[in-house]
């Protein structure tokens, strides 16, 4: 710090010479300074010049740093693969804005395009809602049309005085009743759905004089009958109930008739009145034959002809089964023809003919003319002789080896016991029922009980006596299941019995069962049977038949379906307008008021078949009319009938097609739920589907979180009861088509097939055509059925696990068959196709058709439809394919 100070200020410090260090410090920073110079300025030079020298020699290959061409350069390896890629980009870059340039062209005319599709679609909609506007103003005019030409409904004109006056006269005989002289048709519009008004035995004293059985099996007949009504203000007929009675305790004829004319609604005369007398036994007496009964109608099982009054009164079956249903399983099988006795004949006569005819005049005094000639000593030395001829094995016996029933004078009584007689009849092919002696007995329980029991066992009962009433005479056609032949031929019975063939044998066997399972069977068939009589005289339709009220599942709907093109080909199939939006049902039948006039005797009861065997049986509440027609309300029409074909080629072949027709596919599951959800995919896009209705067949609700597939159509999920396989069958009122399609959640069915499928299935409406064949036939050899579920060349059924059928046989399948073939489906839990394959070949004698491309086994070829025909023989059944 001292030395720095003295240098400041001019002094000497180290050594004293400051003048020589502040010069050698200013030569170093000069020359510093100048060498730093030189260097930056002179060395570029030189090597700029340098280089420069170097570049400009002779040897093109020793240049380094001069300029070079673009050849040159891609002479080096490393530049050579960005020049190829250089080039190659420049290419493609072309090509895209080639692309480009054509894309904009079509689009350019694309949007010209979507332009005159909107303009197009603009005035579609404009020639619609004109279409809509001229659709509603014609069917504003229809409607105002129609309201000017449809007649005024008005109630009918009381036949009888608008107030009850004790003085108004009977006709001049009780016997001259008829339903225009004592029927008051004004308490029974034609729209008043017959009202039916039932009095309670018990409340009158003759009540505690009925039969229990009888009284406790109409009572609960009356409980579930869909015409019975509680309001006896609006009842169009009074029923009561007078017998069978217990004799000890029966009340004299003259308090009978003081007790029915104070009924309440008795009103002087007893007209629109009902009186039932039903008899369990064949000794049942004739008690009201000297009751005066007004107008009212009489229904029973002994009418003497001064009694009887032919088209007001009815003659009815006896009610063997009372409380109990038949045992089906006991009746003997149709087949063979033929049984051990040609005829048969157990009775004895108790009293003879005069001694009876005194009595019945002690009855009535109105009966005239002489004793009419009797026939039983003829009758019994004929066929005595038959049997001693020993040209055939017939039975008669004229004596009971016990006690004989009690019956009705000039009546032959039955023998033994009911299980006896009817092992007797099991043997017998003929039945003989003698009528009584006396001509005026046109009826009576013991040839009622007779009869029960031989259509019963199939024996084709012989009537001997032509003037006999049977029961529902006037309504049934019984010379299709019996044979009424007069006494004065007794001697001509041999021959004619034995002139009947097989066939006819068997179809007058066939239509015997089906009147005993129909009309006589049970209490519940009596009982319908006599109102459907009363209700078909007076022109009354049925009451609508009964549907199963379907229970939804809610479920969700998902995104919309995808469409296989190998399942949705529909092939070149037109089977008309394809109805898809929004769904079509079958058009309703409309000839509900008029059917009842137009084809009861025409209809009534003819040859079996799906137009006129059950139809006419008394089953109302099930069935809707006793006319070929599907329901009075229901929206369905004859099987066998349309409005025409959709072109001439439907013309001759399709009676039951019909221009504009949809089906419901009916679908039967039970916890498979992703294989429902594929079976389900499959059938978007399916044409002519109206519904598809899911049957859920387990007690466990689908999954929450389940998605359903959109196939366009909607889908019912349909809760059930029980799991049962019956449930597939069952009327469902969601099914607003005539054309069901059965089909497992497991099937697989392509579009063109299922077309196919239904296009046959309007060529034969009343028939099943399904796609799954089974073969089944009885073997001889062994006494039992053969069933075979491989593929034959024969065939006699179509499983119902895809098959197409008429509405109309699930009501049939559901209400109207035995519930023991019910039970027995839900005991082996199978055999429900084989059930409906049977009911309606029974009812049609059509076997069903068996449709899609299947490789006979016999031929090698691909068969696109066949039809089985299904052909019964005495020993056993003869299968004819025909195709199609």
């Amino acid at each position: 710090m001292t030395g720095y100070t003295m240098l400041r200020n001019g002094g000497v410090g180290n050594g004293g010479q400051p003048w020589v260090l502040r010069w050698s410090s200013r030569i170093r920073l000069t020359w510093l300074s100048f060498t730093l110079f030189i260097i930056l300025v002179f060395f570029p030079l030189i090597a700029h010049y340098y280089l420069t020298t170097i570049d400009d020699a002779d040897d093109a290959g020793k240049r380094i740093f001069g300029p070079r061409t673009g050849n040159e350069l891609c002479e080096v390896k490393h530049v050579q693969d960005l020049c190829r890629i250089r080039e190659s980009v420049s290419e493609e870059l072309l090509q895209l804005e080639a692309k480009r340039q054509e894309l904009n062209s079509e689009i350019a005319k694309l949007n010209l395009k979507i332009e005159a599709c909107k303009k197009s679609i603009e005035n579609a909609k404009q020639d619609l809602l004109q279409l809509k506007n001229v659709i509603s103003q014609t069917e504003h005019s229809y409607k105002e049309l129609m309201a000017q030409n449809q007649p005024k409904l008005s109630l009918p004109i009381r036949l009888l005085p608008d107030k009850d006056d004790a003085t108004f006269p009977l006709p001049k005989s009780n016997r001259n009743c008829r339903l225009h002289n004592c029927f008051d048709y004004s308490r029974c519009p034609l729209t008043s759905g017959f009202p039916v008004y039932v009095y309670n035995s018990d409340d009158y004293p003759f009540g505690s004089s009925l039969d229990p059985l009888i009284k406790q099996a109409f009572e609960a007949t009356v409980r579930t009958n869909v015409y019975v009504t509680e309001n006896a203000n609006i009842a169009c007929v009074y029923i009561i109930l007078v017998g069978e009675m217990q004799e000890p305790i029966m009340p004299k004829p003259t308090e009978l008739e003081q007790q029915l004319h104070s009924l309440p609604y008795w009103r002087t005369d007893g007209h629109n009145h009902l009186i039932i007398n039903l008899s369990r036994k064949s000794e049942t007496q004739n008690f009201i034959y000297n009751i005066s009964t007004g107008r009212a109608m009489i229904a029973q099982s002994t009418f003497y002809d001064v009694q009887y009054r032919p088209g007001f009164d009815i003659v009815v079956s006896p009610l063997v089964h009372a409380m109990s249903e038949p045992n089906f399983l006991e009746i003997p099988p149709q087949v063979p023809v033929k049984r051990k006795y040609l005829f048969s004949f157990q009775g004895e006569k108790i009293e003879s003919l005069r001694s009876s005819l005194q009595e019945v005049r002690s009855f009535e005094e109105e009966i005239e003319g002489n004793a009419p000639a009797d026939y039983d000593d003829r009758i019994i030395t004929t066929l005595k002789a038959v049997q001693d001829s020993k040209l055939d094995f017939v039975l008669v016996e004229f004596t009971c080896k016990n006690q004989p029933k009690a019956s009705l004078p000039t009546e032959w009584a039955l023998c033994g016991e009911r299980d006896d007689r009817l092992e007797l009849l099991k043997l017998s092919t003929f039945a003989l029922i003698i009528t009584p002696g006396d001509t005026h007995l046109v009826i009576s329980a013991g040839c009622a009980m007779r009869l029960f029991e031989a259509l019963e066992v199939g024996a084709i009962p012989v009537v001997l006596g032509e003037q006999v009433q049977l029961p529902y005479n006037d309504v049934i056609r019984w010379n299709e299941a019996a044979l009424i032949i007069p006494k004065p031929r007794i001697t001509e019975v041999h021959f004619l019995l034995r002139s009947i063939s097989d066939n006819d044998l068997l179809a007058m066997r066939r239509q015997g069962r089906f009147l005993w399972e129909t009309y006589f069977s049970t209490s519940d068939n009596v009982f319908s049977t006599v109102l459907a009589i009363i209700r078909t005289r007076i022109q009354i339709p049925a009451a609508p038949i009964r549907e199963e009220a379907a229970v939804e599942i809610p479920h969700r709907s998902g995104k919309a379906a995808g469409t296989d093109p190998n399942m949705a080909d529909n092939g070149d199939l037109d089977l008309g307008p394809v109805e898809t939006e929004p769904p079509y049902a079958s058009p309703k039948y409309l000839r509900n008021f008029t059917l009842t006039a137009m084809d009861i005797y025409r209809n009534w009861n003819s040859a079996p078949g799906p137009f006129h065997l059950f139809p006419y049986t008394p089953f109302d509440p099930v069935l809707p009319s006793e006319a070929k027609f599907l329901g009075s309300g229901t929206g369905f029409r004859p099987i066998g009938g349309g409005a025409g074909g959709s072109g001439k080629e439907f013309q001759a072949a399709l009676g039951g097609n019909v221009p504009r027709e949809q089906f419901t596919v009916v679908m039967l599951t039970y916890e498979r739920e992703e294989v429902l959800m594929n079976s389900l995919e499959r059938l978007n896009g399916l044409p002519y589907l109206n519904k598809v209705v899911v049957v859920w067949n387990s007690p466990k609700l689908p999954s929450e979180d389940l998605l359903w597939p959109d196939i366009g159509v909607p889908i019912m999920v349909v809760r059930t009861e029980k799991n049962s396989l019956n449930n597939r069958f069952l009327p469902w009122d969601e099914i607003e088509t005539e054309a069901i399609l059965s089909i497992d959640d497991d099937a697989h069915l392509r579009h063109d097939e299922i077309m196919f499928g239904f296009r046959v299935w309007r060529e034969a409406r009343d028939r099943i055509v399904g796609f799954p064949g089974r073969y089944h036939a009885w073997d001889i050899p062994h006494q039992s059925w053969l069933y075979n579920s491989n593929y034959s060349c024969e065939l006699s059924m179509v499983l119902t696990g895809a098959a197409f059928f008429h509405k109309y046989y699930a009501y049939l399948y559901s209400y109207v068959m035995p519930q023991a073939i019910r039970d027995m489906v839900d005991e082996y839990i199978n055999c429900e196709d084989i059930a409906m394959n049977f009911l309606v070949s029974h009812l049609t004698r059509k076997p069903p058709i068996k449709v899609k491309c299947w490789v006979d086994a016999c031929t090698g070829l691909c068969i696109s439809g066949e039809t089985v025909v299904w052909l019964m023989s005495l020993k056993g059944k003869k299968h004819v394919r025909r195709p199609l």
